[in-house]
């Protein structure tokens, strides 16, 4: 009887399984936006009452429905408490990663990620809000072909990965975008074409930077600057803390400790650095306080749901806080950086802008709260726009720089934001601590920010809670210095944590882990120019070397710079944990004179076999000039390599009207010779005079009859 049964229960299953897919079809709406791109709605979803996309770059054209073959459906219903979901099935052997901001390991399935953004200081891997909200997750299949899932939402989401794709979120009905494509790299180039692309940030931005909770006064700065150049140790940026202000009020400085803040900027211009000062969105109660006064009078700030001014405690003491929903707001706000600049300032970190609100349950406004929106966006409580609020800060503060300095590249750090943030500010991971598990954290964070679309991000080198030792500080700085934003931070009452404060030893590793950024500069330059144009990240996990090896799917205790360049730190040196990497050729390098081996707080670099690496020589700071220019080769196995090189004037706009130069570098063996071309040239910017060095790293045994054999001929092929 049993035999009799078990075939009508499969035949049950099967019918069942193909008409809920069928039915799913019928009870969603869909729009196909693009190829491999199709947005679902609920069923009774009034598609033009729902909210205006806050992560979207811009209105989608509809180019119909989903493809009769398309198979990633959502599933949607609604709770008892009005809570709306959608769930997206995964296949066995499906791994899950984006999510954002979050804590832990690389690979996200199991996990369960709440979008809200938290003032979360002292965050552990059990915490599941932080600073910044992506509800977004790309998932890779076994086969290593990909799609992602975006939830359109701006509401408090959690993201339940524990079986499949879950999105739970409060307010109205939402939104889900899912992106097919046959990599996960083409997913998130398909995503950037909707979230849009990180702005190509001024050179001297992705140099090293060094800050802390605070330094002051200006004479403290300067001596700070003074050791960078004194000991030759590479650096761009000093960072200004909330105590050069006067009493934490924005845009003021404080009388003794920064009387002339125009002098000091131009006194570290001449050093070689830029300077990066904060604002924050808390504005001090204060009745003859100018940007108080011009709040109240223009009525910029956000209400309480009685209609009052909201005030909540931040650092000055009693605050109100913009609306930035409002168009008055944000061009009100942009305006207060006209003169705030014009002191040399040349770039600005927004800080506490989830918003952060103290002494208070939530650690935020309430939820009742109202913004008043406009231009698009509509009327609503703070629980509707609390995720956006910091990514609305910046864009209003990019607008305010680019008016108050129209020929030169913004740079924003923001600490909150949303997805599609990066179309304003890079960031940075917040409030991290002094210790192992956040070292080992902070790559694994980095890479699931770079695979849901920001690529410009690092964490406070050496960590900003508590005090750590030389040797926690070095091996933080040999893997933070390989980063794209790298910045050592810490707060006050900590130890000091620059570079020579740990004796000789640590100095002198940091120094090469310096140096070796900044021998990478022309290769990390060109990749910002990659992101800012194809979305991709900058630092990618090792899976991108090859999607459909299982092996490579959890590893992060490695990572890749770009295609070409693998890093492979010692995050803890007394594991045993030998890291998967990805397969084929890999020929380790040295980039000044290092010895990875013998020093276990620099990571090993590793190129891939078929790629060139343009580099640069040892300089201070990213002003100086890139020569001579070193292409480092490494053949595959026929004997062949190929790179690329982006150059522009490192600031201003003039490379949108082709005042740059993308050069393709080929490298061929031919004979007992390998050739270097000039494969390509694209854009009008002239070839700069310098010398050029060819490196190469080869079995050269393996390739040629004996080692002395080896030549090298550099044709210039336009």
């Amino acid at each position: 009887m049993i035999l009799s049964v078990q075939p009508k229960l499969w035949l049950i299953a099967v019918f069942l399984f193909f008409f809920s897919r069928s039915y799913a079809k019928q009870i969603c709406q869909s729009q196909l936006l693009g190829d491999g791109i199709v947005r679902f709605y609920e069923a009774n979803a009034i598609i033009k009452e729902l909210p205006p996309s806050m992560s979207l770059e811009r209105e989608q054209k509809v180019l119909g429905q989903a493809p009769a073959e398309w198979t990633l459906i959502p599933e949607f219903s609604v709770d008892k408490r009005g809570s709306h979901s959608a769930v997206v099935r995964i296949e066995p052997g499906t791994s899950l990663y984006g999510t954002g901001e979050v804590s832990g390991r690389l690979m996200r399935n199991g996990y369960v990620i709440e979008c809200w953004n938290t003032d979360a200081y002292g965050y552990d891997g059990s915490t599941k809000s932080l600073y910044q909200s992506h509800p977004w997750v790309l998932a890779v299949r076994k086969d290593g072909t990909s799609f992602g899932v975006l939830a359109d939402t701006t509401w408090r989401c959690e993201i339940d990965l524990t079986e499949n794709i879950k999105f739970s979120a409060q307010g109205p009905s939402f939104p889900v975008i899912v992106i097919e494509a046959d990599s996960p790299q083409n997913v998130l180039k398909k995503l950037a074409s909707l979230i849009g692309t990180m702005p190509l940030p001024p050179k001297w931005a992705i140099g090293y930077h060094q800050c802390r909770y605070s330094y002051y006064p200006d004479k403290q700065v300067l001596k700070i600057a003074k050791e960078f150049r004194d000991r030759k140790i590479p650096c761009d940026v000093i960072w200004m803390d909330v105590d050069y202000m006067n009493g934490y009020q924005v845009f003021t400085f404080h009388p003794t400790h920064f009387p002339n803040p125009t002098g000091l900027n131009r006194e570290l211009n001449d050093m070689g650095f830029k300077t990066v000062w904060m604002i924050d969105p808390g504005v001090k109660v204060k009745k003859g306080y100018f940007v108080y006064d011009q709040g109240v009078a223009g009525s910029y700030f956000v209400k309480r749901a009685n209609g009052r001014e909201y005030n909540g405690k931040v650092w000055p003491g009693w605050c109100a806080f913009p609306d930035f929903t409002m168009p008055e707001t944000q061009n009100w706000w942009a305006s207060l950086y006209k003169q705030f600049m014009a002191r040399g300032i040349d770039g600005v970190w927004n800080d506490m802008d989830e918003p952060a609100v103290f002494k208070t349950p939530t650690k935020t406004m309430p939820g009742d709260n109202i913004h008043r929106g406009g231009d698009g966006l509509p009327r609503g409580p703070h629980a509707q726009y609390h995720n956006v609020y910091g990514m609305l800060m910046v864009r209003a503060t990019r607008q305010g720089i680019q008016q108050a300095n129209p020929d030169k590249r913004p740079f924003v750090l923001t600490r909150a934001n949303f997805i599609g943030g990066q179309r304003y500010a890079a960031t940075w991971t917040g409030d991290n601590t002094s210790d192992c598990n956040h070292l080992e954290d902070s790559v694994s964070m980095i890479l699931n920010l770079g695979l849901s679309g920001q690529p410009f991000c690092g964490p406070d080198i050496g960590g900003f809670r508590n005090d750590c030792d030389g040797k926690l500080f070095a091996r933080w700085m040999g893997v933070g210095a390989l980063l794209p934003f790298a910045r050592g931070h810490t707060e006050k009452g900590n130890i000091n944590k620059e570079p020579w404060m740990f004796g000789d030893g640590v100095e002198s590793t940091c120094r090469m882990a310096l140096q070796r950024r900044y021998r990478l500069l022309p290769y990390l330059y060109t990749l910002f120019y990659e992101a800012s144009v194809t979305g991709l990240p900058i630092a990618r996990p090792v899976f991108f070397a090859n999607p459909a090896d299982p092996k490579l799917r959890e590893e992060d205790d490695a990572f890749l710079l770009g295609s070409d360049l693998l890093v492979v730190p010692k995050l803890r040196p007394d594991s045993n944990h030998v890291p998967n990497l990805p397969g084929g050729i890999w020929r380790s390098f040295s980039l000044v004179d290092e010895d990875a081996a013998s020093d276990i707080n620099l990571p090993d670099l590793k190129i891939r076999g078929g790629a060139i690496i343009p580099l640069g020589p040892v300089v201070q700071n990213t002003q100086s000039s890139l020569d001579p220019l070193t292409l480092l080769i490494c053949l595959d196995e026929n004997g062949c390599a190929e790179g690329k090189l982006y150059e522009d004037e490192g600031e201003g706009y003039d490379y949108k009207k082709e005042k740059f130069l993308l050069t393709t570098y080929r490298a061929k063996t031919v004979g007992n010779n390998v050739i270097v071309q000039i494969a390509s040239k694209l854009g009008n910017m002239p070839s700069p005079e310098r010398n050029i060095k060819c490196e190469i790293l080869a079995e050269k045994r393996a390739i040629f009859n004996k080692e002395d054999e080896l030549g090298l001929i550099v044709e210039n092929v336009e």
